[in-house]
């Protein structure tokens, strides 16, 4: 550990690696909790695959148009959000299954980022790392762009912890109090979009489920108060990504899968508990 903690002054890749992972924990942790406690977890899975969309059209708008202002982050975060709004506007305005949304968004979305992607010129490494995760690949505007994320959703969060507590535990009652139900629902939503979208930068379209819903499912486990599941998967968040970028560096694994197989030992250790 002594090692890691001097190459973190000396190699400054390594040291923006831990900051995304740390940054990323905030997001994670809270609108994890959400995800959790409602009940939505393959929203998270439909979202992130169809951000593929995004990332391949805006790679393809790069490479083979020479658009060079465009970034795959641009296009993942407007496809994130582009697909949570339209299943939160099918689901609640037009009475259709979200499970028969989730599996049709999933399919598409996948579908028109292989498309773009297969007219793309040049080997796409950039695609790599979004796939499978590499947060050794973050960049000094990564980060600000995953700062300035983490403080939308930390102040949103603030602004309407109370409103999205009703909604996720009993809307019905929420309706009665007269709150705007469905505003709410599509903002939460599109708050799971943007974390998505953090965490992608970490561990990739792949595993990125395991870091959104596993921290808070662990602090499920261990209170049902919703404040202290958040902050219970902030911190498991966080020590999963420090200690993840750890262990690949001595074994020199990938970061962003050593993370998810840490976090998911940890889900299988902490269902021991309750057994």
């Amino acid at each position: 550990m002594v090692s890691f903690l001097e190459a973190l002054y000396t190699n400054s890749i390594l040291l923006s690696a831990v900051i995304a992972g740390l940054a990323s924990s905030v997001a994670s942790g809270i609108i994890g909790s959400y995800v959790v406690v409602k009940r939505i977890v393959f929203i998270s899975g439909s979202i992130s695959h169809s951000v593929l969309s995004g990332i391949g059209f805006c790679l393809w708008l790069e490479r083979a148009k020479g658009i060079a202002w465009v970034s795959p982050l641009q296009g993942a975060l407007i496809a994130g959000i582009l697909s949570a709004l339209l299943i939160g506007w099918m689901h609640l305005y037009h009475r259709q299954r979200e499970d028969s949304i989730i599996a049709a968004l999933w399919s598409i979305g996948m579908a028109t980022g292989v498309l773009f992607i297969s007219q793309t010129p040049g080997f796409n490494v950039e695609l790599t790392n979004f796939l499978i995760g590499n947060i050794l690949w973050v960049t000094p505007t990564d980060l600000a762009v995953l700062f300035a994320l983490d403080i939308v959703i930390v102040l949103t969060v603030l602004c309407c912890h109370k409103r999205f507590l009703i909604i996720c535990f009993d809307e019905e009652q929420a309706k009665i109090q007269g709150l705007h139900v469905h505003a709410l629902y599509l903002l939460l939503l599109v708050l799971i979009a943007v974390t998505i979208v953090l965490l992608i930068q970490v561990v990739g379209i792949i595993l990125v489920m395991t870091m959104l819903t596993i921290p808070a499912a662990i602090a499920n486990i261990f209170s049902s108060r919703l404040s202290h599941i958040m902050w219970i998967a902030v911190f498991l968040s966080a020590l999963f990504c420090f200690s993840g970028t750890a262990l690949a560096y001595y074994i020199d694994w990938p970061g962003g899968a050593t993370i998810a197989l840490l976090a998911g030992l940890a889900y299988v250790v902490s269902l021991l508990r309750l057994f």
